[in-house]
C-alpha cells in the first residue's frame, strides 16, 4: 500500500498538500472507491491518529485515502501562492472558503481515475464536509461522513453557561474589526480554546449562523452519516442535543441521514477508534 505525497493548487491559487494510499486490497465494487479526509481545526493530513484508523479500515477493504490540509491546517500557517505566502491556519481561514480546497481535492481524485467518492471529516473537517456539499454539491461524491460536526450557533452558546464569556469575547472581535484591526489575534476560551483574529471568529460565531449545520444538511443529496462520542455530547454545548436534533430534521424532511452516538467516546475517540472505523465500513456497504 504505497503512500504518494500529493499537492494541489486551489481556484483561488492557494497551494494544499495531502497524501494518498492506494489500496492493494481488490475493490469489493461498493458506493465509493476512494476516501477524502478532512482534519479538524488546527490539525493536518498528517497528525491525526483517529484518521489513520479509517484509512486502515477503508485501505483494507479496497478503497484508496486521500487525507489532506485545508488552508486552515495546523494552528498558524503559510500558504504558497504565485505572489508569495500568505498566512493562513485555523487563526485566519474563513470557513467558507473550504469549498475551494474541497473542490480541488475533489478534482485531483477524478484526475486520478475515481469516480465514487466518500466525503468524511473530523470535528470542523466534518463542518466544511457539510458546507461544501451544501453550497456546490458534486456528482462524485456518494457519501459524507460527519465525525462529530459542531453546532455553530450563535444563539445556543449565548444561552449556555458560559453565554456571558462568549457574548464578551464576540463583542471583543467585532470592536478589533470595526477598528481595522480584524488580523489581530486572541487568545480565546469558548466555545474551545485556541487563537484566533478577530475577522476568523466573527466568521464562524456570526448572528447569522452561516454554518449552522442543521440549516446545511437539508441542502446535502448524498447521505450522510454522523458520529458523535457520548462524552462530548454530556461535556460540550456545541454538540449537546445535536445527534437527537438531526435525528428529528431527517424524519421531518425524510433526509437520507442516519446519526450515531458511541458511548462513553469522547471529542477525538481516545478509545474508540476502531469501533468508530467500523460504524463508517458498515453504513457505507449498506448503503
Amino acid at each position: 500500500m504505497p503512500l504518494e505525497l500529493v499537492r494541489v493548487t486551489t481556484g483561488d491559487g492557494l497551494r494544499l498538500d495531502g497524501s494518498l494510499r492506494r489500496s492493494d486490497a481488490p475493490a469489493d465494487g461498493g458506493l465509493v472507491d476512494a476516501a477524502l479526509l478532512v482534519h479538524g481545526t488546527g490539525s493536518n493530513f498528517y497528525g491525526s491518529t483517529l484518521m489513520d484508523a479509517i484509512e486502515s479500515r477503508l485501505v483494507g477493504r479496497g478503497i484508496a485515502v486521500l487525507r489532506i490540509n485545508t488552508r486552515g491546517h495546523d494552528g498558524i500557517s503559510t500558504s504558497a501562492t504565485m505572489s508569495g505566502g500568505v498566512r493562513q491556519g485555523a487563526a485566519y481561514e474563513v470557513l467558507s472558503d473550504c469549498r475551494h480546497d474541497l473542490a480541488a481535492w475533489i478534482a485531483f481524485l477524478i484526475e486520478q481515475g475515481f469516480s465514487r467518492l466518500l466525503l468524511a471529516g473530523h470535528s470542523l473537517g466534518a463542518l466544511k464536509a457539510c458546507y461544501a456539499m451544501s453550497e456546490e454539491p458534486h456528482d462524485a461524491v456518494r457519501a459524507v461522513a460527519a465525525v462529530s460536526p459542531p453546532w455553530l450557533s450563535h444563539a445556543r452558546f449565548l444561552q449556555s453557561a458560559k453565554g456571558a464569556v462568549f457574548a464578551e469575547t464576540y463583542a471583543l472581535a467585532k470592536t478589533l474589526v470595526a477598528a481595522g484591526r480584524g488580523e489581530e489575534l486572541m487568545q480565546i476560551e469558548f466555545p474551545l480554546p485556541y487563537l484566533v483574529s478577530a475577522r476568523a471568529y466573527l466568521d464562524k460565531y456570526h448572528r447569522d449562523e452561516t454554518y449552522n449545520v442543521l440549516a446545511l444538511l437539508p441542502r446535502i443529496r448524498a447521505p450522510l452519516l454522523a458520529v458523535f462520542g457520548g462524552q462530548e455530547i454530556q461535556q460540550n454545548v456545541a454538540f449537546r442535543e445535536l445527534p437527537q436534533a438531526m435525528e428529528q430534521l431527517a424524519a421531518a424532511q425524510a433526509l437520507p441521514i442516519e446519526v450515531g452516538v458511541i458511548a462513553g467516546a469522547d471529542h477525538f475517540y481516545a478509545s474508540a477508534r476502531d469501533e468508530l472505523a467500523a460504524r463508517i465500513d458498515r453504513w457505507l456497504r449498506k448503503q
